[in-house]
């Protein structure tokens, strides 16, 4: 196994396989594609023409190294082709008989000290290389799709691998540019463990009608900064696969989170797997195209008339961060905002910091002095809520604590007049609770802002039971001018963002838990794998780890799901004061300011 693998045979030109053999030939290595279809052989034969003459349109490589490359890539329908192979990568459909029945007949062919990898993102590798004849030269080779473009590749060892074979392909990924993570063999390794649970809840969310599809998808993206949202990807991954991947997790961990959403089992039983058949969530002009096409699913353009009430003048209440930020989009976007807080000089204070943020917009040039000026004028600071008696509409953003803001809304209901509405800004407390506190429930929504609330375009827009189509009318009509996207949800924990995204964050402490793989390895397949703007544990102690608890706390207690109980560590870290970077020491330690 101390080969250089020069040449490499790939088995199965699907689109994986295809972008696998681009990513080795471009690399200099001899590729054997192996397909048993010759269209699928065809088609990567003019993927790798069609990719190669982009790059040299766009100077990343001259036209000679083009014809090397494509000289290198020679396909075949047999797999006898892989006999002189140093590597082998089967890429076959996500089955044990399949993928068995080809390293069967690998054993047959390849030499002694050929180095056997697997595709698979969800089988067992230990199962697969059990049933060779070398089951030390046996590994799993994951990498991510598009291949020629995403950094990372899992490297999955079983207990029969060789160390050898681990560092040689080890090696081999850094030469092809790529980031290797080396891991152990479980159903989803790390980046799909943990990525396709979060999907799986996604797809729940959206066949329980709790919100459409384009309100999951665009408060992922806009509220986490996600590629895409997670039923876009699942599309694009094909649904079938996510079932047969999620199928394969559940059957380890028993995990009613990867126990697959029925609505996976339903469009795969269609035939609508997504992108690839052209239909899936969504609906696409012709099957592997991106290009979206309306169907009955798809929203109606709002009337230009709304049908809610007139908001000119909005009260904020409370003098922190999120207060502070929510003031500044207001008196941005031209409203007279009124900032109250427990005392003049802690509401002075707040508008002070938000004097400098305005600051900062003007030295970055993208607003003029005249412009900031007039926006802080237009902010008026309060030591009472009594000066709530006159605005149109009131948000609290006080802490996130139900006797508190409960307190709250029973003054505003004295205080503001009819017809004002009352807004909360919880990000997992009951909104109907709040409402509850009023005598005026009808006039209660949520308006979940995400920090900094000047540079987050998202707003969850919580409506109630009790909540009436006027007020939920007004407030999305009020998001819409703040430069806001709004995103309808119903009232229970989490709404849609942190119901989808503390899970997650969760499974990856358990994985740390467990001793899987280290923080580093995580956060890296994350960022590298899922193209996520930080990785679970940079994220964790960004937001702070008992803020993150509280949510879990909330989430397990609403939904009683045995898989949304609190890692023990994150309770542990945050018993010991180690709550993120506040306090200079959460999952990593950080300089003190």
């Amino acid at each position: 196994m101390d080969t250089p693998l020069h040449t490499i045979a790939v088995v199965g030109l699907g689109t994986m396989g295809t972008g696998i053999a681009e990513v080795l030939a471009h690399a200099g290595r001899e590729v054997i594609g192996i397909d048993i279809s010759d269209s699928a052989a065809r088609h990567a034969v003019t993927a790798l023409e069609t990719s190669t003459a982009r790059a040299v349109e766009r100077e990343r490589i001259t036209e000679e190294e083009r014809r090397n490359t494509l000289a290198r890539f020679r396909t075949f329908s047999d797999l006898h082709a892989a006999a002189e192979a140093d590597l082998v990568i089967e890429v076959v459909p996500e089955s044990y008989e399949a993928k068995q029945q080809v390293f069967r007949a690998l054993d047959a062919i390849v030499r002694p000290d050929a180095i056997l990898a697997t595709g698979t993102n969800a089988l067992s590798v230990t199962r697969l290389a059990a049933d060779s004849q070398h089951p030390e030269r046996v590994l799993g080779l994951h990498f991510f799709n598009p291949a020629p473009a995403m950094k990372l590749v899992e490297v999955v060892s079983s207990v029969l691998t060789s160390p050898l074979a681990v560092e040689t392909v080890t090696a081999l990924a850094r030469e092809l540019g790529k980031e290797p993570v080396a891991v152990g063999d479980r159903p989803g390794f790390v980046a799909d463990g943990l990525l396709f649970g979060y999907l799986n809840q996604a797809a729940a969310m959206y066949e329980a009608k709790y919100a459409s599809r384009e309100d999951i998808d665009a408060a992922m993206k806009l509220g986490c900064g996600l590629p895409m949202g997670p039923l876009a990807l699942l599309d694009l991954i094909g649904i079938d696969t996510a079932r047969t991947v999620l199928d394969a997790m559940y059957a380890e961990s028993h995990d009613r989170l990867h126990a697959p959403s029925p609505i996976l089992k339903q469009l795969s039983e269609a035939g609508l797997t997504g992108r690839k058949a052209g239909r899936g969530f969504y609906s696409y002009a012709a099957p592997d195209t991106s290009v979206l096409v309306p169907d009955a699913l798809t929203p109606q353009p709002e009337a230009a008339a709304s049908a809610g009430r007139e908001v000119r003048s909005v009260g904020v209440a409370g003098s922190g961060t999120m207060a502070s930020g929510i003031a500044e989009v207001f008196a941005k976007a031209g409203y007279d905002v009124v900032l109250a807080a427990r005392s003049p000089e802690k509401a002075e204070t707040a508008k002070a910091r938000i004097a400098k943020s305005l600051a900062r917009s003007v030295d970055k040039g993208r607003m003029t002095a005249e412009a900031s000026a007039a926006t802080l004028a237009r902010i008026t600071p309060a030591g009472s809520l009594d000066a709530f008696a006159e605005v149109d509409l009131a948000v609290e953003a006080v802490a996130e604590d139900l006797e508190i803001k409960q307190a709250l809304f029973a003054t505003l209901d004295k205080i503001c007049k009819e017809g004002a509405v009352l807004a909360t800004t919880t990000s997992s407390l009951p909104v109907v609770a709040c409402a509850r506190a009023t005598s005026r429930p009808q006039d209660v929504i949520g308006m979940h802002f995400f920090n900094p609330a000047p540079a987050m375009k998202l707003v969850e827009v919580v409506r109630t039971v009790l909540t009436s189509d006027e007020v939920h009318a007004t407030v999305r009509e009020v998001t819409t001018k703040i430069k806001k996207h709004p995103v309808d949800c119903g009232d229970r924990a989490g709404f849609i963002v942190n119901a989808l995204l503390f899970p997650y964050l969760n499974n990856a402490i358990k994985m740390v838990e467990e001793h899987y793989a280290t923080l580093d390895d995580i956060d890296a397949a994350m960022k590298l794998g899922g193209g996520y703007p930080m990785g679970p544990f940079e994220l964790l102690d960004v937001v702070g780890l008992d803020v993150s608890l509280a949510i879990e706390k909330v989430l397990h207690r609403e939904f009683r799901d045995p898989g949304l109980a609190p890692a023990p560590l994150l309770e542990h870290l945050v018993a010991a004061g180690c709550l993120g970077r506040k306090t200079g020491r959460g999952f990593r330690e950080y300089a003190r300011r």
